[in-house]
């Protein structure tokens, strides 16, 4: 009994030595790709409010602000790539830097008073953000197309409140309107990071792994 007690108080300390690690791994996995996707997306919500402030107001930081939400852009397909493959992530770059060059004309011509140039702009608009959620909904069986139109249009709707906001100087609705923007934004990032580890949960049980190469 004495030799069976001691192995009992040997192997057990080993079990739960190891199994905790175990399952710490598959959350910090998990929870590194979340934060990744959120600063991602966060870095878009806010690189267009800072475009947006300066294109409306005619400030000079308006093209360095462009520059680097178009950075954005890339940083948002390399992190695809990286789990999808580089095609992949280079179509959904292309995708999303046509999504801020359309918004550009779209600040362009409401700032201009261009009814006709507006309309346009947001018919082309709504047709790339249709067509982002194609995209992501071909890669992944967890992102349903519906949802992801419903959320590319969400985003879309609450951009375009931001931008009204800002052109017509109404400074609460404006605060509102960029409020509604981030929340939006997060929602929208932790739903592609569910799919994600949804889709890949043996590669999310191996340990941590981030889309920004870090580890």
């Amino acid at each position: 009994m004495k030799k069976l007690g001691f192995a009992l108080l040997v192997v057990f300390p080993m079990i739960f030595a190891v199994s905790p690690p175990a399952v710490e791994a598959h959350h910090d996995a998990a929870d590194v790709l979340k934060q990744d996707m959120r600063k991602l997306w966060t870095d878009h919500v806010v690189w267009t409010r800072a475009y947006i402030i300066a294109a409306v107001a005619d400030q000079p930081d308006a093209q360095a602000a462009a520059n680097r939400l178009m950075k954005n852009q890339e940083d948002i397909g390399n992190a695809i790539g990286s789990i999808y493959g580089a095609p992949a992530g280079q179509q959904l770059t292309t995708l999303l830097k046509e999504h801020i060059s359309i918004a550009v004309d779209l600040i362009k011509a409401a700032k201009a008073g261009d009814k006709a140039g507006q309309q346009a702009a947001d018919a082309k608009w709504q047709q790339n953000g249709v067509a982002i959620a194609d995209f992501l909904s071909k890669a992944n069986p967890n992102w349903p197309r519906a949802t992801l139109v419903d959320l590319m249009k969400g985003h879309l709707t609450s951009t375009t409140n931001e931008v009204v906001a800002r052109l017509t100087k109404n400074w609460d609705a404006d605060v509102r309107a960029y409020d509604e923007v981030y929340r939006h934004i997060l929602m929208m990032s932790d739903a592609l990071a569910d799919g994600i580890v949804k889709q890949f949960p043996n590669k999310f049980n191996a340990g941590v792994v981030s889309t920004t190469g870090k580890k």
